[in-house]
């Protein structure tokens, strides 16, 4: 027997956050990184429910796009981040805005990494 309508529990619309990661990528053919480079830290904006999603998916755009993701450390949301006293500027505001909009993954920045360490010129 179905339950009257009132009964029946009320889905909940989550909310997406936007957080703030830092994902190191190791080699891979066709990666797009610059000859010699080891790899590479990308400051990214993804939106998610929590950080473990927002991980998760931005895993998986980093992947599709033949990156070799290694580690992710996660900065927060922009209301943590401000929390700790981080300064964010318009740029990266309207960014997250845009990854929370979209529902995406947006890559900020990119620093190739080498043996001798990131190149000033590459930043």
């Amino acid at each position: 027997m179905e339950e009257p309508e009132d009964k029946k529990p009320k889905k909940v619309k989550a909310v997406h956050e936007v957080f703030t990661l830092l994902v190191e990528v190791g080699r891979k053919a066709g990666d797009g990184l610059p000859k010699g480079a080891t790899g590479a830290g990308l400051l990214c904006f993804a939106s998610g429910v929590n950080e473990a999603e927002a991980v998760r998916e931005t895993v998986a755009v980093l992947k599709q796009a033949d990156l070799a993701p290694l580690d992710v450390t996660g900065y927060g949301t922009l209301a943590e981040r401000e929390a700790q006293g981080d300064e964010i500027n318009d740029e990266e505001r309207e960014l997250m805005a845009r990854a929370r909009a979209e529902n995406s993954v947006v890559v900020v920045q990119m620093t190739p990494f080498y043996d001798d360490g990131p190149h000033p010129s590459d930043a």
